[in-house]
């Protein structure tokens, strides 16, 4: 998008909507009534969202998004805090912000604009969007691995049933209430009830019920195993996440080759709202010396929490290859996480998931 185009207040239907009749300066400030540019801008707020313009009329929203994991990205800092601890923390921190808050989002960056992580500018002409465009602000973050899933991209593996079939966009699934903190207070997005669940109503509701046909919707299938390990498809997992600056002082990352592959595993989540006993696992990159460029030991910790993690891929389907007869996963090590799955640095953190030969 070039430059001017980001700011270019061009669609019509903005200057007949509620927001444009409180002017420019209302939310953005800067300086009213002159011609000179620079003028007009002394004092600009590129982004009034991140202050306290939109909690002005939006006041239940704005509360509780400022607890959202959207807004205060406390998912990434609870696992973080887990693997590091007291004495490493402010040192961890720097590189954590430098690298890692990208991914903040702002309430403009999803209802007007494209989120900072796309670079910014306005998404439809300033015009703000109840439902955020799901091709620019959901898959503008989440897209090279949800949307790849979601949408069939990975080579080989199909799109999600959802959305091949249906054409579902995120916001069926995940509600503005969800996106807006407003189901209660989470540390971590796994934590209280499924946001969404497969038996909400108006989606699964009679599995494993009297009219359900499928042999395997029994009550051991359905008790042992959360819904993901018949019906995910192979997913993304990734490796050796590394951060730094190179020599212009410009952050970036690099990491090892990601690899598709769907590995079952005990649940590391278990709990009232998760009971299931087997899950479908997923590689994140983190490593021992993910922040090494910051310091050393910046997360002393490390073996507190598996790298094989609880995961919900979006890309289920009815009939996958662990689902296609009984002896296709019984017995089958192909689809379980093994010790051999595991680096032998990792196999500590993830001794808790792994699963042995007379466990499958």
């Amino acid at each position: 998008m070039e430059v001017w185009d980001k700011v270019n207040v061009k669609n019509e239907d903005f200057f007949q909507s509620l927001h444009s009749r409180y002017g420019c300066v209302a939310c953005h400030g800067g300086t009213p009534d002159v011609t000179l540019k620079d003028e007009a801008h002394e004092g600009l707020v590129h982004d009034p969202s991140a202050g306290q313009a939109c909690a002005t009329c939006h006041v239940e929203i704005a509360e509780t998004h400022e607890n959202s994991l959207h807004k205060d990205q406390e998912g990434y800092l609870t696992v973080l805090r887990a693997r590091s601890d007291e004495a490493h923390w402010d040192q961890l921190m720097v590189g954590y912000e430098i690298h890692c808050t990208s991914c903040h989002a702002t309430c403009g960056q999803c209802h007007v604009s494209r989120p900072a992580f796309l670079e910014g500018g306005l998404s439809s002409g300033h015009q703000f969007k109840e439902t955020p465009l799901m091709n620019i602000s959901c898959t503008g973050c989440h897209g090279s691995r949800i949307q790849d899933e979601y949408k069939g991209k990975n080579e080989g593996v199909k799109g999600d049933v959802h959305w091949i079939k249906y054409g579902l966009p995120c916001f069926d699934c995940h509600t503005g209430a969800e996106m807006h903190g407003m189901n209660g207070d989470r540390n971590h997005r796994y934590d209280g009830p499924q946001e969404p669940g497969c038996t909400d109503p108006d989606c699964h509701e009679g599995i494993g019920g009297p009219k359900d046909e499928q042999a395997q919707h029994d009550e051991t299938h359905l008790t042992l195993m959360s819904c993901e390990t018949c019906h995910a498809q192979p997913y993304k997992n990734c490796y050796n996440c590394h951060v730094q600056k190179d020599e212009h002082g410009v952050p970036y990352f690099k990491t090892d080759e990601s690899e598709l592959a769907v590995k079952i595993g005990f649940n590391p989540r278990q709990s009232p709202e998760r009971p299931w006993e087997y899950v479908v696992l997923r590689h994140v990159p983190v490593a021992r010396d993910t922040f090494s460029y910051y310091g050393e030991n910046l997360l002393p910790n490390f073996d507190a929490l598996p790298t094989w993690v609880y995961a919900t891929p979006h890309n289920t389907a009815a009939k996958t290859p662990q689902n296609a007869s009984c002896n296709a996963c019984h017995g089958n090590a192909e689809f379980f996480l093994t010790a051999d799955d595991v680096r032998p640095d990792e196999l500590e953190a993830n001794k808790d998931v792994i699963v042995t030969e007379m466990q499958y």
